[in-house]
């Protein structure tokens, strides 16, 4: 049976995403990482949550996860030998080591996805496991990443709103809020845009409560995901329909 586009789209994410967790998860820690105080289960809760999700739903596709069936415990027994061999390994790296405690972390973001998909499909479990990837990297450390890591802090601000975005374009289209003529145009673009504003004003809250550096070089950063996003599926078709 062939695939659909969704499953086939997550089975590309996850070929990608899962060697290269396996490769991060075995070269030594850079120095940069030590300097930004990042919290090392957080960090290990949140890649093992993206890992169960793009496992779960490149299987079976928008499924919602059943506990009567084989296939969660399945995932769950397939990444828990995974996270045993993952520690382990690491143990012949220089400057990890085998800790059960990150494997415990690992399984608490596979339970924890399992769960969330239990309630959730596709579109929807992918806003809640974006926003918590943004709302827990954003808060896991006190450092200024954007100064230790001025790249790849900048490049993880812009897509990961940009991703959300996507998400939840696609989710409130999915409920018909699809677009219309120029006279009703404007109500879906303040919704296409509430929930990730919201997301990121959430953030920022959270940021000044738990004292990180998220300021308005990030914000702003954050916002330019956004926008491209929304150009691109609102602004630019209507463009080329007034150009037309």
């Amino acid at each position: 049976m062939a695939l659909s586009h969704q499953r086939k789209t997550t089975a590309i994410l996850l070929a990608l995403y899962w060697p290269t967790l396996f490769v991060f998860a075995h070269i030594p820690v850079p120095q940069v990482v030590q300097e930004a105080d990042v919290s090392d289960k957080s960090l290990h809760f949140l890649a093992y949550l993206i890992l169960v999700y793009l496992l779960w739903f490149s299987m079976r596709g928008g499924e919602r996860v059943s506990w009567r069936g084989m296939g969660a415990w399945c995932v769950l027994a397939a990444l828990a030998v995974y996270g045993v061999f993952d520690e382990w390994s690491q143990g012949f790296v220089a400057g990890r080591s085998c800790d059960v405690r990150d494997f415990f972390a690992d399984m608490t973001g596979v339970l924890a996805g399992l769960i969330l998909f239990s309630v959730f499909t596709f579109l929807s479990a992918g806003l809640l496991v974006v926003a918590i990837v943004i709302f827990g990297v954003t808060n896991v450390t006190r450092a200024d990443l954007g100064e230790l890591m001025p790249i790849i802090g900048g490049t993880f601000y812009l897509f990961s709103y940009a991703i959300f975005t996507a998400l939840w374009v696609q989710y409130i289209r999915h409920f018909r809020f699809t677009m219309r003529p120029p006279r009703t145009g404007i109500r879906h673009l303040t919704a296409a845009l509430a929930a990730p504003l919201a997301l990121l004003l959430f953030v920022k809250l959270f940021s000044v409560v738990f004292d990180s550096a998220f300021g308005a070089r990030e914000m702003i950063i954050c916002a330019c995901g956004i926008g491209a996003v929304i150009a691109a599926t609102y602004l630019a078709p209507s463009f080329r329909r007034a150009k037309g």
